[in-house]
């Protein structure tokens, strides 16, 4: 028998046991950058102050192993399983941001971590794949012809309660990446378009009047990073410092870069937060435009794979799960890049898998196996052929 006559569209169910190799290889690659940019960048700042240059990347190191064996220990559920666990997953999690008001660390005004040891927790940063997967399951139940108000505004409220947390802690960004999230994910499950024209009048309409009776305050420098960028020649030394050392370093490299430890912006660490909010400048001028598109093309790639993971979904949590996790990865890196080259406002959103963060980094990890567990028990995808 021909072998090669076998059409391309049928894969068997076994093929779906094993890793999804198209999604995890770039994972791994931007992984493995971030460790040596997390590095390169946090090395001299270590060292002037007469610290072991390599403590930070160790750290990383502990957090990227910790999201490797949750992504491990996440794929091996089922579906089921992990439907099943999304209210017990949110309800810790709400937990974790109401108890960081009480035992929560203050670094810079903000109020955001829990202390455990030697480390140090972000509960927003779990809530991102915590919400995705109760929206999810919330969702999920009802066809896309049948999306009542009433399950519309429970979705609604399972995203607003931690958002509302999160925002007064104060971290906008992240609440910010949590209105995107729920956005995608109902307009996936279906909402009819008058219907969010409603939810986002209504949105805009409670806010305005939550500012006004003064329930909730932007801070200054809220206001100000995300108004800078529209003015970016004014206030250097300042409110526009970052951006301007940003696009400063970024521009240095050229089209190949300066080398890996050879940028003279990154040495004399002139781009503050750069192994962290703005890792993506480390790229830029050690490894110029050409090692900045292979980046951005990583992430576009596990979009895409992403989101043929949620068209070939089984069932409707699956689709809805995943969409999540593409819409998560996707803001996270257009809206950091786009930070780094002044087209978007300064959110303080980490780049995924690259910027140093431990929660950031489990975060994410934890997101990606929700998508793998879907990936293993979806439908063929049409055309795709088995990655030996």
């Amino acid at each position: 028998m021909d072998l090669s006559a076998r059409a391309p569209l049928s894969l068997d169910r076994d093929l779906h046991s094993r890793p999804d190799a198209l999604l995890i290889i770039p994972v791994l690659a931007l992984s493995a950058l971030g460790a040596l940019m997390i590095f390169s960048a946090s090395a001299p700042r270590l060292e002037e102050l007469g610290i072991s240059p390599t403590s930070s990347l160790e750290r990383q190191l502990v957090f990227m192993v910790l999201g490797a064996l949750a992504f491990i220990a996440i794929s091996g559920m089922s579906e089921r399983s992990l439907r099943g666990a999304a209210p017990y997953v949110f309800v810790f999690v709400l937990v974790m941001l109401a108890a960081v008001f009480v035992i929560g660390d203050i670094r810079a005004g903000a109020q955001r971590w829990i202390a455990l040891g030697s480390f140090q927790i972000q509960p927003s940063e779990l809530a991102k794949p915590a919400v995705i997967l109760a929206l999810a399951a919330v969702l999920a139940p009802t066809e896309e012809d049948d999306l009542t108000w009433a399950r519309i505004l429970r979705a609604v409220a399972l995203a607003a309660v931690p958002m509302l947390l999160i925002v007064t802690q104060p971290d906008l960004g992240t609440g910010l990446v949590m209105a995107f999230v729920a956005v995608v994910m109902l307009f996936v499950a279906g909402i009819p378009l008058r219907r969010f024209l409603a939810l986002a009048v209504a949105g805009t309409v409670g806010m305005a009047a939550a500012l006004q009776l003064g329930l909730f305050q932007f801070q200054q420098y809220q206001l100000d990073r995300l108004t800078a960028f529209l003015d970016q020649g004014s206030d250097l030394a300042t409110v526009n410092y970052n951006l301007f050392q940003s696009r400063l370093t970024i521009g240095s490299g050229g089209l190949f870069g300066k080398g890996l430890f050879e940028g003279t912006q990154t040495n004399l660490s002139f781009v503050p937060s750069q192994s962290t909010d703005f890792i993506f400048t480390a790229v830029g001028e050690q490894l110029g435009f050409i090692g900045g598109a292979i980046v951005i093309f990583l992430y576009a790639f596990i979009v895409w794979r992403l989101l043929a993971i949620a068209a070939s979904a089984n069932d409707r949590f699956g689709r809805l799960a995943v969409s999540g996790v593409a819409a998560l990865i996707a803001f996270h890196a257009i809206i950091n890049v786009g930070m780094t080259l002044g087209i978007m406002p300064v959110t303080g959103l980490p780049l995924p898998f690259m910027s140093q963060g431990g929660s950031a980094y489990l975060a994410m990890g934890i997101s990606l196996a929700i998508a793998h567990v879907v990936a293993l028990h979806r439908s063929p995808v049409p055309g795709e052929r088995r990655l030996l």
